[in-house]
């Protein structure tokens, strides 16, 4: 490879730390022939709620405070086998929008049967399911953007 189409390690690194600063999943640049894709992967949080505990307790990241709208929690959305949003986007319940949904309320899911579509800066990530079950709770509709951590649906 010649010296001219070599991977700038700098820049490799440079875009990495541009991802974690700014939140984003990933960055991708392109600059002739060379093509850069820096992708971060979010994992699900799991969280367990003790019965009593204050909501903003749980929900303020350290140092901040959570606004009074917030709280309390819905509790459909709190409960066991929510699947959160791993990212900020526009949820997509269905591949084409003639196309039928992914899954219905009810519908029985395997562990990384596609759940839904996040679409976000023109890149469409699969949301696969994380265990089994069925599907209880639906909380985004199709064409919805989404917020990091949001719950899109629960599995019971």
């Amino acid at each position: 490879m010649p010296k001219n189409d070599a991977i700038d390690p700098e820049l490799v690194r440079e875009l990495a730390n541009l991802v974690t600063e700014t939140g984003l999943s990933e960055i991708e640049v392109e600059k002739g022939d060379l093509r850069i894709r820096v992708v971060r992967r979010l994992e699900p949080v799991s969280v367990q709620v003790a019965a009593g505990a204050p909501v903003a307790a749980l929900a303020a990241p350290p140092g901040q405070s959570v606004p009074s709208a917030l709280a309390p929690a819905e509790p459909q959305r709190t409960q066991a086998g929510t699947v959160p949003s791993p990212m900020v986007g526009t949820a997509y319940l269905r591949a084409s929008p003639d196309a039928k949904a992914f899954v219905d309320v009810g519908a029985k899911v395997e562990v990384g049967d596609k759940l839904l579509l996040i679409e976000a800066m023109k890149t469409f990530n699969e949301i696969v399911a994380p265990r089994a079950g069925t599907i209880s709770a639906i909380f985004v509709e199709d064409g919805q953007p989404v917020e990091f951590g949001e719950t899109l649906l629960v599995i019971s």
